[in-house]
């Protein structure tokens, strides 16, 4: 105890220069390296005896080893101890925190209390402080005692990422055989499959292409063709091969020519029933329309691309549409590997091995890629919803508890009284960290949560976390194999990708379905053909789910799906368009501009707006403009521009601190800056509303339609100023069809796209 007192007193006998100089390069100063040394001592050894003897040469290099160990340890307690962030920061604080109040009374008042200590409030913030006053030495000790339960601890920072390898043996693939499954279903399970079609699970996977097949889908272009559909809409059916067969929806399913595996037939009933209308029928179908109609597209197994997914409205349905669809392949396809282990088991000598080819190179099959944790946890909670044939047999779970933790949110850490629209509360609702994989095995009754990648079945991740391990050229410690035998690959939520970061997404599609570099241990007389030839990616079935249709999603549902099963994709195209929505009376201005390709857009876009649009608002008169800025890097380039020439504005970004927005508002309010630059990623992740705008220019069309008519709503939340000297002006070009369409609808949009340039398009939004 007399150790680790003195430890603390040390810790906290730094002054704020010492911690500041240790922490910003990494070594104290050299006046204090005698201080240091005996705090690391005390540090380094906290229950060793001074009389306890040693052989020099152990001594001499655990001591370097932990040196190490507990200078780490002692830069982490510093970075997470909020006396030190204090005392460092203390003179900015003080001032920034006035300023920061004084800006949300003016500009907020009592419409959101939830910011009144300056913007949105971390989820994470400062931890509590009997946590935080924790020294290096005890938050060693308990790491030795408990080992990997602290690994993912917050405070401890992500020093080791927690994977089950205690149940090893029981989830193995090739360990175990298949159980009779009895009494699971009061259905009638007598066989009558001759008469049934044929399961679409075996026929996708067990079909064997040919040379001449893969030359035609690698070559030539696919053929493509319309349907309308009652609920998706327009489809466009596309494919290589010749024998395509076109799809037709639906109106009545049953179930067991859905070919269902145990329970899945008896359970998905009961877990689909809150969306079902309440004047269904017991009898009618236990799909919505829409999942009808998905699943319908998802069970022939091929790519689709949805791209009117909705967090508020059908959001839910499609995630328990895909959450069956991969569960029933994933039980299928360890069904057939069990039992095909107990035949080898019972097989006579002589036997043909090729007979049970059943496995790819890796033991993963679908790959699930969600932007948040929650969204990973209801995705958890609908399959073991799935599997759950009722209240009395339940499966056995493997570290719920422990997800439960991780995944899981408090719901007091939501600040009360924050107002924000309803699809940001949905979008943003649970835990919002964006950093995360976990995989999950499945073997007939039971689920093994945070199994080692290459012993699950279904790896749930967000695309910086794959990103992570995927890692980049040159790295010594990337791994990429486990995405090589991928079936199904899901990417939900995409366009919330485009606010992340869409880089993530595009390095994944250039690893997966990749030939390993190890062998991981596969027995290669199971592997299939299809794997073995490297031709996994013509079997992958990719469902890629969005709110709205952008060029780079396009681009990665037509570039990087290669099914020959062919690709489905919804082409609705909107008729009205956001601007609808506008309730203030406001002249809109459209102003084109004329590029030569996609990629000269953005010199001419910044070269139009410098020498037609921003003269018009040099004038002292055209004070209060917000100049809404949908790309960071169009940002930063006027931003820089604006400083050259020396312009009276403010600017607000994603990575802009609270103390600084506060301080921009209240500027851009009162008038003391003429221009704001505004990015479309601090709009998403914050939703704040700018108030004091007279004149709104839209550098670009926004992503979100609905973003264009919640910016020109903001002009209501003015108190002064005549409505008539509201302006509003728009930058857009012939490329930017989709998002034009998405605002102004789509008869305008052709109006528009067949103009000449400089044609001005005048347009007053009501309700």
């Amino acid at each position: 105890m007399g150790k680790r007192r003195a430890g603390r007193e040390l810790l906290r006998s730094l002054s704020k220069k010492q911690k500041k100089h240790l922490r910003e390069f990494g070594e104290e100063h050299p006046f204090y390296d005698k201080l240091l040394l005996l705090l690391l001592l005390h540090l380094c050894f906290p229950f060793q005896s001074e009389d306890s003897d040693k052989s020099s040469a152990e001594s001499d290099s655990e001591t370097e080893v932990e040196q190490v160990s507990g200078y780490h340890k002692l830069l982490a307690t510093l970075k997470t101890s909020p006396e030190s962030e204090s005392e460092e920061e203390e003179d900015e604080s003080e001032s920034e925190e006035a300023e920061e109040s004084e800006a949300e009374m003016d500009s907020e008042g009592s419409q959101e209390p939830g910011e009144a200590e300056g913007g949105e409030e971390d989820k994470n913030d400062v931890p509590e402080e009997e946590e935080a006053t924790d020294t290096a030495e005890q938050i060693l000790s308990q790491e030795q005692a408990d080992g990997t339960d602290t690994s993912c601890d917050p405070r401890h920072g992500v020093i080791e990422e927690f994977t089950d390898v205690k149940h090893e043996s029981e989830f193995s693939l090739e360990t175990n055989f298949m159980e009779e499954e009895r009494g699971d279903c009061n259905a009638d399970k007598s066989s009558s499959s001759q008469a049934l079609p044929e399961d679409p699970f075996k026929q996708h996977m067990d079909k064997e292409l040919e040379d001449k097949e893969i030359e035609k889908m690698s070559t030539l272009p696919k053929t493509s063709s319309q349907s309308q559909w009652p609920r998706l809409g327009q489809l466009i059916f596309s494919s290589t091969l010749e024998k395509h067969k076109t799809l037709k929806a639906d109106k009545e399913v049953d179930v067991k020519q859905l070919y269902f595996h145990k329970p899945l037939e008896c359970t998905w009933p009961k877990v689909n029933k809150q969306f079902l209308s309440s004047v269904d029928k017991p009898s009618d179908s236990p799909f919505t329309p829409l999942q009808r109609e998905l699943f319908c597209i998802m069970n022939s197994y091929r790519d689709l691309f949805y791209p009117e997914r909705n967090a508020l409205t059908n959001g839910e349905e499609i995630r328990h549409a895909y959450c069956l669809h991969a569960l029933n392949h994933v039980l299928k396809a360890n069904a057939q590997v069990l039992s095909n282990n107990a035949k080898r088991r019972d097989r006579k000598p002589g036997t043909n091995a090729d007979d049970y080819r059943d496995q790819g190179l890796t033991r993963p099959k679908v790959l699930m890629i969600v932007p948040f944790r929650e969204c990973a946890l209801r995705i958890v909670h609908t399959f073991i919803s799935l599997l759950e044939v009722n209240d009395q047999k339940k499966i056995d779970v493997s570290n719920k508890k422990r997800f439960k933790g991780e995944f899981g949110s408090d719901p007091e850490e939501k600040p009360p009284n924050l107002k924000r629209p309803e699809d940001y509360e949905a979008v943003f609702a649970g835990n919002i960290d964006d950093h995360f994989r976990i995989g999950v095995a499945i073997l007939q009754k039971s689920m093994r949560l945070y199994a080692p990648f290459y012993s699950s079945d279904i790896i749930i991740a967000s695309p910086l976390g794959i990103r992570t391990v995927i890692g980049a050229e040159g790295e010594k410690k990337r791994d990429f194999d486990f995405l090589s035998s991928i079936e199904i690959l899901i990417i939900d939520q995409a366009d919330i990708y485009l606010m992340q970061n869409w880089e993530h997404v595009l390095h994944l599609m250039k690893h997966i379905n990749l030939l390993p570099l190890d062998s991981h241990g596969v027995d290669f007389s199971r592997v299939r053909m299809l794997n073995l030839n490297n031709w996994s990616k013509y079997y992958r079935q990719t469902l890629l789910f969005s709110a709205l249709q952008d060029p780079q999603i396009n681009s990665v549902f037509n570039k990087h799906c290669f099914n020959y099963a062919g690709r489905v994709a919804v082409r609705n195209v909107p008729l009205t368009g956001s601007i609808s929505h506008v309730v203030v009376q406001l002249p809109h201005v459209f102003q084109r501009l004329e590029a030569e390709s996609v990629t000269s857009v953005i010199d001419a876009r910044f070269q139009f707006f410098i020498d037609k649009v921003l003269p018009e608002y040099r004038d002292a008169i055209m004070s209060h403009t917000l100049i809404y800025v949908p790309s960071y890097f169009d940002y930063v380039r006027l931003r820089n521009y604006f400083k050259k020439q020396d312009l009276n504005f403010t600017h607000i970004c994603e990575y802009t601190r609270k103390a600084a927005v506060c301080r921009a508002r209240r500027f851009f309010l009162k008038g003391e800056k003429q221009f704001l630059l505004f990015t479309e990623r601090f709009h998403f992740y914050k939703r704040y509303t700018i108030k004091g705008i007279r004149n709104l220019i839209f550098y670009e069309l926004p992503t979100y339609s609905h973003f264009y008519s919640e910016i020109c709503n903001m002009l209501k939340a003015t108190d002064s100023g005549v409505d008539a000297t509201w302006t509003c002006t728009v930058l857009y070009s012939k490329y930017d069809a989709q998002k034009l369409a998405a605002v102004v609808g789509i008869d305008r949009t052709a109006q528009m796209l067949q103009s000449k340039k400089n044609v001005h398009l005048f347009v007053t939004g009501e309700n």
